[in-house]
């Protein structure tokens, strides 16, 4: 046999089974479409977060304000899993 006659015929599968892939993809049912979930009031539950929102806020004034520096702090501790310092530090 001839190469250029393999060749032509591995074309030719390849363009066959990527018009049966294409009709397969085709022929499945559409995806149920995912509900939206409502908001939650996560800053009416989480007083930190509220304070989180009020330093963003803030912009660069959050930087000097002390209750946004404590707010950061415990978000970092809550995040990183850390220990609570110890107290008189």
């Amino acid at each position: 046999m001839d190469t250029s006659l393999i060749l032509r015929f591995g074309a030719v599968a390849f363009v066959v089974l990527a018009i049966l892939a294409t009709a397969v993809q085709l022929h499945e049912p559409p995806a149920p479409a995912l509900a939206p979930t409502p908001p939650r009031p996560a800053a009416a539950a989480d007083p930190l977060r509220a304070a989180l929102v009020r330093c963003q806020a803030l912009g660069e004034a959050g930087a000097s304000d002390a209750a946004c520096l404590t707010a950061w702090a415990e978000s970092r501790r809550r995040f990183l899993g850390a220990a609570s310092p110890p107290e008189g530090r």
